[in-house]
């Protein structure tokens, strides 16, 4: 359409000149004493035209003249800087392929073929930051060869360019690039440093958060370790399960660095309560309490929102965690004489009454009435709960408690019998 449009066009033109040029007569008349030139106006329009497109393309040739020396000049510098991005290439492929001294040779070859270029005065705008580049191609490959000496010659080069505009933002993935060698070589110092340079946008980004939660753990600072996990698990950097094992399992390592119930408890109130309601987590906080002398009451008061959820939502509990949970709740009975009260041992009766069929509970309920010293009682729960108890350690402890119940009695041959039992049962745990 296009097409028949532009002819269309130029038939138009060419209609319209043709009718003018032959309907005019018009003359010029040029005196050049003695002489007397008449021409037609048509002559004169089409002399003009060919004169100024002849001055048009002398003009161009001209300027194409004087133009060769800067075109040659911007072919060479071209030139130049295809073969310097060509070593660059070249350097990256030799260090992704593991060849390291290839590729130091490459990113050498760059930075020379860059600084002979400067010192001919050539300037262009990617020269600052092909050279940081090429310093820290050059800088990781001497870290894999284990050169330290000239990886920091490499990388103080690199780290001095890297601050101004020109750079293009890389003095970033240097620091980053600093701590990780900081934690190949176990320097948590180092790379503590390196990361509190970052600037405060960068230190937010999911990689520089797992850098410093991997430098938090090096450097054994459980508390900052779990503040960055609890960032990386807002941005998602984890699934949901990872999240919560990570944050389980960190809560419980700075728990277990406490040496004093102060610092314990201490640590306790820096947790989240999301984290502080973890069974694994309230119950090694409750354990850890209880081993360094603290009152029972404190240990049960953490332990609450964990027993609430096992009497309301059993289901959402594993096997394991309920016995873990007995187990730190019987080491806060044995704690005191007065650890357990009416109250508790109410809602130990009416979780027991509420689920007959759930051995853990019942053997909880035996611990109970035998700290209470309601022996009758303590030995049928104990004896109810022993052939459906799955944990050996529970098994071998409510034999051992029967085995102490029949010698209260004065019945040696069911205590003997008793402890006979609690050690084939701890034998077949051993096996």
């Amino acid at each position: 359409m296009r097409v028949a449009l532009w002819f269309l066009g130029l038939f138009g033109v060419a209609a319209a000149l043709a009718l003018f040029v032959s309907t005019n007569a018009g003359t010029i008349t040029v005196f050049w004493s003695p002489h007397r030139v008449d021409l037609s106006l048509n002559m004169v329009v089409l002399l003009l035209g060919l004169l100024f497109v002849l001055m048009h393309l002398a003009l161009k040739a001209l300027s194409a003249l004087f133009a060769l020396p800067a075109q040659a000049r911007l072919w060479r510098l071209r030139h130049q800087e295809r073969v310097m991005y060509a070593a660059l290439l070249e350097a990256m492929a030799h260090l992704v392929a593991g060849r390291f001294l290839r590729a130091r040779k490459a990113a050498q070859n760059v930075l020379a073929r860059e600084a002979a270029l400067a010192q001919s005065g050539e300037v262009w705008p990617e020269a600052t930051r092909l050279r940081v580049l090429a310093n820290l191609l050059a800088a990781e490959s001497s870290q894999s060869l284990q050169d330290l000496p000239t990886r920091e010659l490499h990388f103080q080069q690199a780290l001095s360019q890297a601050g101004g505009n020109d750079a293009g933002g890389t003095r970033d993935g240097l620091l980053l690039r600093a701590v990780r060698w900081s934690l190949q070589e176990h320097d948590s110092t180092a790379a503590l440093n390196w990361l509190d340079q970052l600037p405060s946008g960068v230190a937010r980004r999911t990689v520089a958060l797992r850098l410093r939660l991997k430098v938090a753990r090096l450097a054994g600072k459980t508390g900052l370790a779990l503040e960055t996990a609890r960032l990386l698990a807002k941005h998602r950097a984890f699934s949901q399960a990872s999240a919560q094992g990570l944050l389980r399992s960190l809560a419980q390592e700075w728990l277990q660095s406490a040496f004093d119930l102060e610092q314990l408890q201490r640590v306790w109130l820096q947790l989240e309560e999301s984290e502080q309601n973890l069974p694994e987590v309230a119950c090694a906080a409750a354990g850890r309490w209880l081993r360094l002398g603290g009152p029972a009451h404190t240990a049960f008061e953490w332990l609450m929102p964990v027993w609430q959820r096992m009497v309301t939502l059993p289901q959402s509990m594993l096997p394991e965690q309920k016995v873990m949970l007995v187990r730190v709740m019987e080491n806060g009975f044995a704690a005191t004489e007065d650890a357990i009260d009416a109250q508790w041992l109410s809602r130990i009766e009416h979780a027991q009454t509420t689920y007959p069929g759930d051995a853990v509970l019942q053997y909880l309920a035996g611990v109970a009435c035998l700290h209470l010293q309601l022996w009758g009682k303590a030995h049928q729960l104990l004896k109810i709960s022993l052939p459906r108890l799955q944990d050996v350690g529970l098994e071998t402890r409510a034999w051992q408690m029967l085995a102490e119940l029949a010698q209260r009695q004065g019945d040696e041959v069911q205590a003997a019998a008793a402890w006979r039992s609690a050690a084939q049962v701890r034998l077949r745990r051993k096996a």
